[in-house]
This record gives C-alpha cells, structure tokens and sequence, in this order.
C-alpha cells in the first residue's frame, strides 16, 4: 500500500483533527503517503475530476492541533447510497486508482459507518474510526467528551443570567435519538432537570418538580433570586413516545424527518402550566415580583447553543482518543485487515469490532437515569425506585462513558 486516503464525513466535533494527525502520522511513520479526501463522501465521489490531494506530510500535519475542533479534512453531509449514478462505485475506485490510494480511514457516525460497508463490500479497502458526538455506537466515539464538556459549559453560564433575572432557563442541545450528551453534559452542569428521548416526558410531573425546587431557592434566598435550569435533547418524546417533529420541513439529507424545537416545546408546556397555575400568582405576590400584566408568571427563556457545543477546542480525552483511534485504523489497514471499526489502543493491542456491531444504537441506561434520580435530578417522569447491583471488579478497568 503505497498511499491511504482519510476522510471525515458527518457532522463536525471535536477530536477530528486528532484522528487525521494520528492516521497521518501512523502512514508516516510506515512509509506510507497519506492525503486528506476533502468534503467528506462528497470529495471521494469527485475524485476523478480532482488535479490534486494535499498530503498530510509531517510538515502539512504540524500545521495544525489537536486541540481543535472541527476537521482539517472538511465534512459534507453526503451518503454514497443516496447518489443516483449507478456507476458511482465504479467512478469511486478509479479515483482512487487516479491518486494510487490503497486504503481508506472514514471517520464517522453510524450513517458514515454504513457508507464504509457498502465501500467495503464494493472491494474498497477501508477501516471506520468512530466519530459521533451523540455517543449512541457501541464504542466510545471521538466528539463525545467533548462535546459533553461544552454542554456543561453552557449550563453552568446561563445560570448566572438566570438567577439576576429569576428566570427559568430551557437548553436544547442536540441527541435525536439517544440522550448520552445531554444526559451528561446536564449532570456536569448541575441542571435541575434533563430531558432525554429514552425517557418520554410527563409535563405535569416536570412542573411539579420545577415549581417546587424554584419556588424553595427564591424563598430561602435573603434576597428573593433563584432559578431552575433544563436541559433537554432535540429528540425530547412526550407522554405518548411521539417526538417533536416538522412534517411541513421534509427531510434532511440522511432521510431524518426534520425537527420541530424540542427547548421551545417544553417552554410552552410550562409556561400554560405556570399561567394556569393560581398558586404562581400568589408566590409573585408574596416575593415582591408581581406586576399587573406585565410580570404574573416567571419568566421562561429557550436557548439553543446549536453548533457552539460542536465547535471551538477538542478535550484532552477525545485528544488522546483520536490520536489513537486513527493510528491504530492505519495499523489494522497496513495489517490487512479493513471493513472493521477501530475501538482504540488499550493493554498494547489495537482493538477492532465489525462495523455492522459498532453502528448499532445505543440508548441511555435507565438505570443510571435512576441512580441521578436518587441525587435529585428530575427527568420528567415519576422517580423510579433505585435498586442497584453490586459487583466486586479487579485490574484495570478502562471505562468513562
């Protein structure tokens, strides 16, 4: 293998860059020339129609770190399946053929991964390193520490806003499907509720913990300020398991349905609540804050820091990570061994899982939902019963997430 391509594909997070510089290094350091497939599966489709590829030389590489987020390879929310070229495979391979690329390391979620094992299957030589800031693969995936760091960031912040003015502060971050950085971007952040879609939503049981946590901290407070602060997933589900959903938007360039605003769903469900509510009333008036039309109710503010949790410096874990999960891609390609996920770099192996393995989803474990209950997190349900397990474990035990 003279040359490998490395492409990142998706959306962007943290990390990325990592997996690019490891890769890139790991080629380097074998001989091998590696060269940055730019905008995703987009620039592997238009391969053929390419002048030129920048190698990533260890001079190119050290142009840029780690640290940051974002990926020096660029991205394009492209699917291979999804092109109507029926010969794009054909088209694809003489590309490759084109710039004398052996292999391929594809950095990407679970839409990514699938892309991998229709390439592998077309007699592509590629290995997958796992990207998701969702964190709903089977392995870690590079983006999400990241990205949990940057939510807990933002949490923590608001809440200075959100005490001077009393208000109640709603944070829609993204999670369509599981609720992993959501979940524990709000604990980290000391959110007083996180809303997540593996636990459908009981309005009236988030009002009441709501009502009853800000009304205590103004009361208690020597100067009448408080307040309560949300994080909920864009993939929030009500009572019934329905998500919040956009029909009249069509789909996105994966095929999802398009959403409607979960932060801005949950602040009109409280806010009828808090207007309907006579007990509000009376509390405005006894802390000094009722104003005839103008301020009846606490106040309810939906922020969404959209791509601002994606975006900015990678963290040490996803750093490391990434280093690791890219080098050990390129390992398992010179080794011959591709169509797989790399997990990693652990106990001097490097550790591969078959794809169709590492793409399935996974969801939030309920019971550690239980276990944060206990601690007085609110989910938006009934507090369930904690029962926990009790194991006795020895050695290294390599496990965050």
């Amino acid at each position: 293998m003279k040359s490998i391509g490395i492409i990142t594909s998706g959306g962007d997070c943290g990390g990325l860059n990592a997996v690019v510089k490891g890769a890139s290094q790991m080629a380097s350091r074998n001989k091998v020339k590696a060269f940055a497939i730019p905008n995703g599966y987009a620039g592997l489709y238009n391969l053929i129609n390419l002048d030129r590829l920048v190698e990533l030389s260890p001079s190119r590489v050290d142009s840029f770190s780690i640290g940051l987020a974002g990926s020096e390879a660029g991205h394009s929310r492209v699917k291979i399946s999804k092109i109507t070229d029926t010969d794009k495979y054909e088209r694809i391979k003489k590309g490759l053929a084109k710039f004398e690329i052996g292999g391929l390391v594809i950095s990407g979620g679970d839409d990514t991964g699938s892309v991998v094992i229709d390439l592998h299957d077309e007699g592509i030589k590629c290995v997958h390193a796992p990207k998701t800031m969702d964190l709903d693969l089977m392995p870690y995936s590079v983006g999400g520490d990241s990205t949990i760091n940057r939510i807990a960031f933002f949490v923590r912040d608001l809440k200075t806003t959100g005490r001077t003015h009393n208000r109640i502060m709603v944070t829609e971050v993204f999670g369509r499907y599981a609720g992993h950085t959501a979940f524990r971007g709000g604990v980290a952040g000391e959110a007083d509720a996180i809303l997540i879609p593996e636990v459908p939503v009981d309005f009236d049981e988030l009002y009441r913990h709501m009502k009853k946590v800000y009304c205590k901290r103004i009361v208690e407070s020597d100067i009448n300020a408080g307040t309560y602060t949300i994080v909920v997933a864009e993939g929030l589900k009500n009572a019934s398991g329905e998500g919040i959903y956009d029909d009249s938007a069509g789909l996105d360039s994966f095929g999802h349905r398009k959403l409607a605003g979960a932060g801005k769903f949950v602040t009109q469900e409280l806010t009828k609540r808090l207007t309907a509510d006579s007990e509000i009333k009376e509390f405005m008036h006894t802390q000094g804050m009722f104003v005839e039309d103008l301020y009846f109710i606490p106040e309810i503010r939906n922020i969404t820091p959209g791509h601002l949790v994606r975006s900015g410096f990678s963290s040490a874990y996803d750093a490391n990570f990434g280093m690791e999960a890219g080098a050990s891609a390129v390992a398992l390609l010179l080794e011959g061994i591709h169509g797989v996920t790399a997990t990693g770099f652990t106990n001097g192996q490097v550790q591969y899982m078959n794809i169709k393995e590492a793409i399935k989803q996974r969801h939030v474990d309920l019971r550690h939902v239980a276990l944060y209950e206990q601690l007085g997190f609110s989910f938006g349900r009934v507090k369930e019963k904690f029962e926990p397990e009790f194991h006795e474990v020895s050695g290294y035990i390599n496990r965050i997430y």
